[in-house]
């Protein structure tokens, strides 16, 4: 069973559908001014936000490790229960085609390279346009010991699964 969402990451995202985006530009990321933490990534028609993020998982292992990433896959699972019943169902927009580009060193659009150099590299769940906006949310992990961040993704353009023979865009 998927457990109940908190309004708070709900009312953030639907804080986004009309938050202001930048039309062109170059990508920039936001931090807290006292310790610097990364709290917003915006960019030509978008914005990246961390709605959540799990204790440090240094020195974390083998069931203990298994629950905390069950929790948050059951936090992600709650968020997305939550948004289909007020927006109607998902779909999902992969990130291996921008993941492997990225490797490659291949241009990207700049949501998906913000993403990538972000971490933030879980699959995509996504809605829209809902208000004339795409959101998405995904759950994502930099590395085995990094905390696992909820993010929330806005953009006024379509936010689509990547082809592996589409170009930049």
């Amino acid at each position: 069973m998927t457990p109940a969402w908190p309004t708070g990451p709900v009312s953030r995202i639907e804080a986004l559908l009309t938050a202001p985006l930048p039309a062109t530009g170059p990508t920039s990321d936001e931090g807290e001014p006292e310790t610097g933490e990364w709290s917003a990534t915006t960019g030509e028609g978008f914005r990246i936000e961390p709605l959540w993020q799990s204790d440090d998982l240094v020195g974390v292992y083998g069931t203990d490790w298994a629950a905390a990433e069950a929790a948050a896959s059951d936090r992600l699972a709650g968020l997305v229960a939550e948004l289909d019943r007020r927006w109607g169902p998902h779909r999902t927009a992969g990130m291996r085609v921008p993941i492997f580009r990225n490797t490659a060193g291949e241009p990207l659009l700049p949501l998906y390279q913000a993403l990538c150099d972000t971490d933030c590299l879980g699959d995509l769940v996504v809605w829209g346009p809902v208000g004339g906006r795409w959101i998405a949310v995904s759950l994502n992990q930099s590395d085995g010991d990094a905390p696992m961040i909820l993010v929330a993704v806005v953009s006024d353009r379509p936010i689509t699964e990547l082809d592996e023979d589409e170009g930049e865009g």
